[in-house]
């Protein structure tokens, strides 16, 4: 569970030198997620946090579970491939998280302890052309 705390602050530590962080999470304010993806969704380049808070299971098979993202999660990774294009978009997950299986061609980056995530995520965002200094994302 502490890992799961610990994601959306390293990963807005590691990209926050070179471009500012928002987080849909942090802005509430009564707004619905379809109003935030409109008001905030202008940006250059989308990160979708996919972390086990949720457990399903197939309708066929009610007993096997598995660890899931939370259903907005998947929206957001969604309206940020359809807004911004699957070369925009990075899935940054926990392992043992299940990904979806119909989003082809966007790329998952696994989250790890070690912090290689850092360097992976760091070329998507340059290579959507957006200055990352590389040498501050290596930090822990």
């Amino acid at each position: 569970m502490q890992l799961l705390k610990q994601v959306p602050t390293s990963v807005s530590q590691t990209i926050a030198s070179s471009v500012a962080p928002f987080s849909l999470h942090t802005h509430q304010r009564g707004q619905t997620i379809i109003e935030k993806f409109e008001r905030h969704s202008d940006v250059g380049f989308a990160v979708v946090l996919v972390t086990p808070d949720d457990i399903g299971a197939a309708e066929q098979d009610p007993v096997k579970t598995k660890k899931r993202a939370r259903q907005n999660v998947i929206l957001e990774l969604g309206y940020f491939i359809g807004k911004l294009g699957r070369k925009r978009v990075c899935s940054l997950y926990v392992e043992g998280v299940e990904l979806p299986s119909d989003i082809h061609d966007v790329f998952y980056i696994p989250y790890d302890r070690n912090g290689k995530w850092r360097s992976k995520l760091t070329k998507e965002i340059q290579g959507a052309g957006i200055r990352v200094d590389f040498t501050e994302s290596k930090k822990s």
